[in-house]
This record gives C-alpha cells, sequence and structure tokens, in this order.
C-alpha cells in the first residue's frame, strides 16, 4: 500500500498542492485527472521518489518496486531492441552469472562432503529458486510477446535502437517498464506514441496485471477500460471518487454546481457583512455588531471555485463546394528507397464524407495523407477532385513551426485579406489573448504549439481537410472542442488518428492500412474494431464465421448508407443555420446603424427624415423578426435530426 500523508509541494514559494493525503491500494488501478499544470505528473515523481515533498511524508513500502514511464525520458540508444529491452530483468540477468559461477565453482572440486561445497550446493539452489520464481524460464518469450504486443516486428528485435524515431524506443522503454513487473506502475501518457492496435494490447495488459497500476492519460477510452477509481487534483487539493473516468465526469459536474450554489450563497453573505461594516463602521452605538461581523469574516473559511478557463470556440470556414468524388485512388505504390510501403493501393472518398485511416505504425497511414496532400510523389494514380482545396495538418506540425516568429507574427504571416483584422480575436478564442500573443513559438508547450498549428488552418476555406494526428499534446477538453468543429464542419475529412474516443461519431467510414494494402470498412471506428475481433476468430475456424461476418458486412454497409443520407441532411441544415445567422448579424448592423442616425438626429434637434426611411426601418425589423423565427425552426430541427440518428 502506497500513501501521501498531508503533503505539500511548493515551486518558487507558491503551493502546487497543499496538505494532500491519499493511499493507492494493492492491485487498485487508478487514473491521476486535473487542468494541465496542476501537478498530476508530480504525483508521479513523488512517489518514485524522485522528488521529496515540503511538508508531509510519502509512504512506499521498502520492499515495493516502482515502474515510472515519464513522458520525456533520455533514450538509450546503445545496443538491440532485444537488448534493451532484456535490460529490464535485472535481477534475471545477475542470476544467469550467479548460477553459471556457481556450476563451474562445482565443477572445479571433488570434496563432495566438505562444507565448502555444500554450501556451494545451497547457494546454487537458492539461485535457482529465485531464478524460477522470477520467471527467468520464459524470459525470452515475455520480451517478445511485450515487444510483437507494442507493435515491433519479430525482425526488428534485432535490429540497432539507434534506427528506430523517438516514439519506437519510447516504446521500448515501456516494454522494459512493463516487463520489470513491479508492485506498481507508474505511467504518465503512455499512449501517446501508440497505434489503435497497440493501445488495446497495452489495455488488455494493464486490465489482467495483478498489481497497482497509476495512470495519467489523455484518452477517455483507455482510461475507462483500464481504471475503476479517479483521483482530480483541483485547486492544489484532492477530490477521489471511486468510479471510472466517464462517472467521474458526470459526478465531478454535480459536484461542481453544488459547490458554485455554496459559493454563490457565500459571496451574498460576504458582500451583506461588508455591507453592514461599511455603513456602521463609524458609528459608536453599533461598534460591538461591527466588530462581531469583523471576527465573523475572520473566521469564514471561504470557498473556492475553479475559474474557467476561456475554451477554444470555433467553426472552420464554410468548405467551398466540390466535385462529387473528392480524391480518386487508382493502383498507388510508393516506396522509400528499397522499402515498398503501398503497393497497388485503390480507394475512392466522395464530397462530405469523414474517413478515418487506421493501422499500426510504418503501414502507411501518413504516407498516403501526404500523397493526397500533394506533398510527395508516388507512381500511378492520385488524382484529386475539381475544385477541390486541401488543408493539411501534419502529425509534426508544431515542430514545422518558425520557433523565432512570435505567437501572432506566426498567424500574421500567413493571414490575407479582411481576416488579418480579426487576428487577436481569433488567437484569443484559442488562449492566446493579451501578452500570450507575443510569446516566442520556442517557449510554448505541445499543447500550445498545436493550437497555433490549427489556428493556421481557420484562415483559408478549404473543401478537404486532411488531418494526421491532430489531438497529439491537447488535453481532453480541447479534443472534445475540436471534435465539434469537425462534427460540424461541412467538408470532407480524412483523419489519421489513433483515439477512439475522438473518432467515434465523427467518421463514417474506416480505411485500414495492413501490409502494404488499404481495406474499406464501412461503418463507425467501434463497429470496425468488433468486425476486426470477429474476423480475427474467423481465422480460427472459417466456416463457422463466414456467413455472420458476412452479414455483418452487409449490415454496416446499410448502417453506413443512412449515416452519409443523415449526414447530408444536417450538412443542409447547418448550412442553413449558418447562412440565417449571416443575414441576422447582417440585418442587425444595417438597423444599428439606422438607430444611430435616428440618435443622432434626435441629439442635435434635427428630426427630419423623409418617408423611405421609416418604411425601409421598418422593413429591416420585419425581415429580422422573420429571420429569427426561420433560424429558430431549422436549429430545433436540427437538434432534433442530430438526437434522432440515422433511420436504417
Amino acid at each position: 500500500m502506497i500513501s501521501l500523508d498531508n503533503v505539500t509541494i511548493r515551486f518558487g514559494g507558491i503551493p502546487l498542492f497543499s496538505k494532500v493525503s491519499f493511499m493507492i491500494r494493492d492491485r487498485e488501478k487508478v487514473a491521476l485527472a486535473g487542468r494541465n499544470g496542476a501537478g498530476k505528473s508530480t504525483i508521479l515523481k513523488l512517489i518514485k521518489g524522485l522528488i521529496s515533498p515540503d511538508v508531509g511524508e510519502v509512504v512506499v513500502p521498502q520492499e515495493y518496486v516502482t515502474g515510472y514511464l515519464p513522458q520525456k525520458m533520455v533514450l538509450n540508444n546503445q545496443g538491440t531492441v532485444l537488448e534493451e529491452a532484456i535490460s529490464a530483468f535485472e535481477e534475471i540477468r545477475f542470476l544467469e552469472k550467479r548460477i553459471h559461477q556457481l556450476n563451474l565453482k562445482l565443477k572445479e572440486r571433488d570434496d563432495y562432503e566438505s562444507e565448502a561445497y555444500l554450501k556451494t550446493i545451497h547457494q546454487l539452489t537458492e539461485a535457482h529458486e529465485r531464478f524460477d520464481i522470477l520467471g527467468g524460464g520464459n524470459m525470452m518469450a515475455e520480451v517478445e510477446k511485450t515487444l510483437v504486443g507494442l507493435g515491433f516486428k519479430k525482425g526488428d528485435l534485432e535490429k540497432p535502437t539507434a534506427i528506430f524515431s523517438g516514439g519506437w524506443r519510447m516504446r521500448i522503454e515501456l516494454a522494459k517498464v512493463l516487463l520489470s513487473k513491479p508492485d506498481v506502475l507508474l505511467l504518465d501518457e503512455p499512449t501517446n506514441h501508440l497505434d489503435i492496435e497497440s493501445i488495446i494490447w497495452l489495455e488488455n495488459f494493464l486490465i489482467n496485471y495483478p498489481k497497482s497500476v497509476l495512470l495519467i492519460s489523455h484518452d477517455r477510452t483507455f482510461l475507462d477500460r483500464v481504471t475503476t477509481r479517479t483521483i482530480e487534483i483541483s485547486l492544489g487539493k484532492i477530490n477521489d471518487y471511486n468510479v471510472p473516468y466517464s462517472k467521474y465526469l458526470i459526478l465531478r459536474e454535480e459536484r461542481k454546481e453544488q459547490i458554485q450554489a455554496a459559493y454563490n450563497n457565500q459571496q451574498k453573505l460576504i458582500e451583506k457583512t461588508e455591507d453592514f461594516i461599511e455603513r456602521f463602521r463609524y458609528k459608536a452605538t453599533k461598534a460591538n455588531q461591527v466588530q462581531s461581523r469583523v471576527k465573523q469574516l475572520g473566521k469564514l473559511e471561504r470557498i473556492e471555485i475553479e475559474e474557467h478557463e476561456s475554451s477554444i470556440h470555433f467553426r472552420f470556414p464554410a468548405a467551398p463546394r466540390s466535385g462529387d468524388i473528392v480524391v480518386g485512388v487508382n493502383g498507388l505504390s510508393k516506396r522509400y528507397g528499397q522499402d515498398l510501403i503501398l503497393k497497388d493501393v485503390s480507394l475512392t472518398i466522395e464530397r462530405g464524407e469523414k474517413v478515418a485511416f487506421v493501422g499500426k505504425n510504418g503501414e502507411g497511414k501518413t504516407t498516403l495523407a501526404r500523397i493526397i496532400s500533394e506533398k510527395l510523389e508516388h507512381t500511378r494514380i492520385c488524382k484529386i477532385g475539381h475544385n477541390v482545396s486541401i488543408g493539411y495538418y501534419a502529425q509534426n506540425q508544431d515542430e514545422l513551426l518558425d520557433e523565432n516568429k512570435t505567437v501572432f507574427e506566426t498567424i500574421d504571416d500567413e493571414a490575407t485579406g479582411e481576416i488579418r483584422t480579426q487576428i487577436r480575436n481569433i488567437l484569443g478564442a484559442f488562449l492566446f489573448g493579451g501578452e500570450n500573443a507575443d510569446k516566442k513559438v520556442k517557449v510554448l508547450s505541445g499543447g500550445e504549439r498545436s493550437r497555433l498549428s490549427m489556428i493556421k488552418l481557420l484562415l483559408k476555406p478549404t473543401s478537404l481537410l486532411v488531418l494526421d494526428e491532430p489531438t497529439n499534446h491537447l488535453d481532453i477538453q480541447s479534443k472534445d472542442i475540436l471534435k465539434q468543429a469537425l462534427l460540424n464542419y461541412n467538408g470532407t475529412l480524412i483523419l489519421v488518428s489513433h483515439d477512439r474516443y475522438f473518432l467515434d461519431g465523427l467518421v463514417q467510414k474506416v480505411f485500414e492500412f495492413k501490409n502494404k494494402q488499404v481495406k474499406e470498412h464501412f461503418g463507425g471506428i467501434f463497429e470496425f474494431l468488433e468486425k476486426r475481433n470477429l474476423n480475427t476468430l474467423g481465422e480460427l475456424n472459417k466456416n463457422k464465421t463466414a456467413k455472420p461476418v458476412q452479414s455483418k458486412n452487409k449490415t454496416s454497409k446499410a448502417r453506413y448508407e443512412a449515416g452519409k443520407k443523415h449526414e447530408q441532411a444536417l450538412r443542409k441544415l447547418r448550412n442553413k443555420v449558418q447562412l440565417l445567422e449571416v443575414e441576422i448579424e447582417k440585418l442587425e448592423s444595417m438597423i444599428e446603424s439606422k438607430d444611430k442616425q435616428l440618435q443622432d438626429a434626435h441629439n442635435t434637434g434635427t428630426m427630419v427624415f423623409e418617408p423611405a426611411f421609416y418604411t425601409e426601418y421598418d422593413q429591416l425589423k420585419n425581415d429580422l423578426a422573420n429571420r429569427i423565427d426561420e433560424w429558430e425552426k431549422v436549429t430545433l430541427e436540427l437538434e432534433k435530426k442530430e438526437a434522432a440518428g440515422p433511420v436504417l
């Protein structure tokens, strides 16, 4: 059992959290929640012993082994993938050497009855027993199973770690942590560099892990599947919820409403008390009552509420109308040197479709996204349709920013026309208001860089958005806001992502990248994953499962067609709402102008206007009332249709 007892941590004299206490029991799976900067990673470092509390105590049993995966670490480039992973078995490897040395020692002796010989036999027996307890006999099988589960191919295991990207080397570090089988796993954003298949493998590993897990993640589905308890850090305090993440969100909202109500009541009491003190401060007859109220305020335990940060609320610009076929790929192949990445790929993406590219890392998702975005050469056909304009968000988009520019300069250099007058407002909507707009890009966090890169996509209307891992570095709130903006986007969307919650309800078709080929699946992401499980079982017994899988495919296609019609209807209604909002804004502006003319005339005493002025004024007001009525009806229809979903 691990415990934090009245722990306080200060940075620069300012408390990050104060008098925090909680326990992690054996075999418990716990999520740490809270805003960026609340102190989640600090909690993991405290338990690992990398930092000490300013006040209080962190108790970790002496015999406990802690396995820690930080967000960022110094990666080792020595040896092969296999050798690096095996280094996790430090004690087993020590025992192997000891057993070997003891066996050599016994071979050199023939004093079988001596005390020294018997002592060596005893030491060898103990070493063998400990070796077996630690699973030394299965070490290589465990290493291979873990590395393959995290996405490595068997042929990768003998390759040097230096040839792999940082993301793949992070997987090696994660494998080492898992293979060490610690008493508690401390994992800080472990899914950042994993694809969907590897995330699902890690989920199952952690669900079945027989010891404790303390987890930080921005992947909501991952948290829901793995954890059963959520510890929230808010305003430097701990709120403990004995439920998974999604249920915690519901309970947190209920709690926030209660606290807000209590806060409002307390503020009224404080205001009333302060008014009394101010009114009667200098009246001798009220001196006792005033002092009593002053003491009352001094003893009052003030209720704190978390300030609501400005949220990112935005819409992608309305998409210019394109041809019916947006992307047509036929027999496409792509090589990098001698490595064949894609072979004879054919697919079609139609106007208004929202599709996902999924599959293991290295299977060609980013490659095809770049080809479609006209960033890469290839063989055979990749035809972009009539009047298609493309907005492309690269997986490393945040790294492509000029670090020496300010936030404002980054956007100002890209913006053209009237939108340049709105740059400050746009930056403010993305939490870059005030002095933040003058920050250099090089001092921004990963999440801030991602938000800045997203702004660049808003500067020009595009009919096709190609987004490669746009949620990297974004917290859960920012992901939800981006998802809503993409749901409202009326163009065509290609999305490369491993975040199942983000993809759910957003895409209606999945393209699976596997073995240099691309396979089309109708339906959403969870339908695809369910179907993949059925297909895997089908390989074990093809005769029994062939018909159900075929039936499933037909059902998925029917759902896809129904979803497509539903999305088209929604898109028409959303466009109509958007058009009406523009018209209403224009009419309100014209009426405001006439109101100003009337007010100016009244102020100067020259109330003389032609009858046509008043006729036009009345007509504008009537038009505005009609547009508002129409907007209300269309909005209501849209809400009903969104709630009802597609009709099969």
